[in-house]
């Protein structure tokens, strides 16, 4: 479609959330005249998924520093899978590599939480968006299966704030 002085190129779909029956329509825009990206969203009341989608977005420039390969790295919290504390040392997990970073883990998760990072153990936080599945094992503890197929341990006294990382309402 043109519209004089710029070209549009349109396209639209439309989203359930099958666990909630709530519908969400996504619409793209190509803006050949435009310098950046612009998102807007529109809601009829400003609810928690809202606010999950707005963290989400905002989470796409944040970075942490961290040391690898004797130089110092620039990471995405969007790459990141997990985050462990190892002999009072922070280690940052991506899909298929390992860094250290200076941050102490309680920093890390105090900083992340509103960008899907939930403590799963003393010693561990997880992004709940790299999580595939979780079964139960014994003692109340589950095992998280991650995208890259690393499992990780949910220690049972975690297991409601993990809950409420993915929404509430899922059964963990």
């Amino acid at each position: 479609m043109y519209l004089g002085y710029r070209e549009i190129s349109f396209s639209e779909r439309l989203c359930y959330n099958l666990l909630r029956g709530e519908k969400m329509k996504i619409k793209t825009e190509q803006d050949l005249s435009c310098n950046e990206i612009e998102v807007i969203i529109k809601y009829p009341q400003k609810n928690k998924q809202v606010h999950r989608i707005i963290d989400f977005l905002q989470s796409f420039d944040m970075q942490i520093k961290c040391a690898g390969d004797n130089a110092e790295q620039i990471i995405n919290i969007l790459d990141i899978y997990y985050i462990e504390s190892v002999d009072k040392k922070t280690f940052v997990y991506l899909e298929n590599t390992v860094y250290r970073t200076d941050f102490r883990l309680y920093q890390l998760k105090d900083k992340l939480r509103a960008y899907g990072f939930v403590q799963i153990s003393k010693s561990c936080i997880l992004n709940i968006n790299t999580l595939e599945s979780i079964r139960p094992l014994f003692n109340s503890r589950m095992e998280a299966t991650l995208k890259n197929g690393e499992k990780v341990n949910i220690n049972h006294n975690y297991l409601n704030g993990v809950k409420n990382a993915l929404g509430g309402d899922k059964e963990v």
